[in-house]
């Protein structure tokens, strides 16, 4: 395996911390033994428990079919389970188990530490200028949806 050359340009380096952050995510996921998009439901079902699949395939960006499969896989694995909404037995809320709760737990704890891996090269007033240049950049970009 060739050794990729060190980025030169600001944001290439910017790039490469970003696949750091998201190796590690993925590492993370896959030691869990479920897809990065299960993870994602899971984690947002611990958010929004009750959750109607129309509105997990809305904030997936996915089909309802997708998510009918994804949740059949879940709920097989006994991470999720659908119970019938109180007011329309033909409405089924979406709820992470506490299996499935627990398998997700501790995900912004990993990526807190990965972020202090990446960063630990840094003093502490390396750390708040590269955190004023970043924003000072962020400030002029369009901010990101999830439309």
């Amino acid at each position: 395996m060739t050794q990729q050359p060190m980025p030169t340009s600001s944001l290439e380096l910017v790039r490469w911390i970003g696949w750091a952050q998201r190796k590690a995510g993925e590492d993370w996921i896959r030691e869990r033994e479920i897809s990065h998009e299960q993870a994602f439901v899971l984690g947002y079902l611990v958010q929004n428990p009750g959750a109607i699949q129309r509105d997990i395939a809305a904030v997936s960006r996915t089909s309802a079919a997708s998510v009918t499969s994804l949740l059949k896989g879940l709920e097989q694995r006994g991470l999720v389970e659908r119970r019938p909404a109180p007011d329309n037995a033909r409405v089924k809320r979406v709820h992470a188990t506490p299996a499935g709760a627990a398998l997700v737990a501790g995900f912004p704890d990993a990526m807190a530490a990965v972020d202090e891996t990446i960063l630990a090269p840094l003093d502490h007033d390396e750390r708040a200028t590269l955190q004023r240049l970043l924003g000072k950049i962020v400030a002029e970009l369009p901010q990101p949806t999830r439309d």
